[in-house]
């Protein structure tokens, strides 16, 4: 695989994080900000028009929402930039967002990742496919357990798999997103339902894992 090979699949994987970011922002700390403009708007007039219980009953439903958003876009900014994934690697990142996202809701953990010689790039895509895909499943229904892996393939690749058994439903458009990312690394995606189980599996080759 040459340079200029290896670089230009860096740069797609840059361009489709810089586009899930826009994407995850829009959908949530945007909508927050503009559903909380409205409910401010609507407390301000009713306090005009003399309804004081009216004016506290939107205000303090403004304040939920701020504090929530203030709580998502936290952990948007944990997702971008985790410390744990520059300072002791892909391994402590990923366990500490999963103790923080599905932990913290009751779901047992089980946990295995060899990310010797990955690229940083490789980390990077890995580590918020890993967030994506347990977001999905905390939102959809907190599951009972989450079972992630990851390892090398035979070939030198990477096949990273996170299971839970949570709601089986999730966001196609989620779905969609992890595929195009996988895709654009040159590696494969499924989605797949097995009982109580829903697993997504991603298999990426061994020049994706040098990025």
């Amino acid at each position: 695989m040459s340079d200029d090979h290896l670089l230009a699949e860096r740069l797609l994987a840059e361009r489709a994080e810089r586009r899930r970011i826009a994407e995850q922002l829009h959908d949530g700390p945007v909508q927050h900000v503009a559903a909380l403009c409205q409910m401010l708007d609507a407390a301000v007039q009713a306090l005009e028009d003399d309804d004081g219980a009216a004016g506290v009953r939107l205000t303090a439903r403004g304040l939920a929402v701020a504090r929530d958003t203030a709580e998502e876009l936290r952990g948007i900014v944990a997702g971008l930039e985790p410390v744990t994934l520059h300072e002791i690697g892909l391994a402590a990142a990923v366990r500490e967002l999963a103790e923080r996202t599905a932990g913290r809701r009751g779901a047992a953990l089980d946990i295995s990742v060899d990310d010797d010689d990955l690229g940083e790039g490789a980390s990077s895509s890995l580590f918020q496919i890993v967030r994506e895909a347990l977001d999905q499943a905390v939102r959809r229904g907190p599951p009972t357990t989450v079972k992630l892996s990851l390892g090398r393939t035979r070939a030198g690749g990477v096949q990273l798999e996170v299971s839970d058994d949570g709601a089986p439903e999730r966001r196609q458009a989620v779905i969609d997103g992890l595929a195009e990312r996988a895709s654009e690394l040159n590696g494969t995606f499924d989605a797949i339902r097995d009982g109580r189980w829903t697993t997504i599996r991603i298999v990426l080759p061994p020049s994706a894992a040098r990025l």
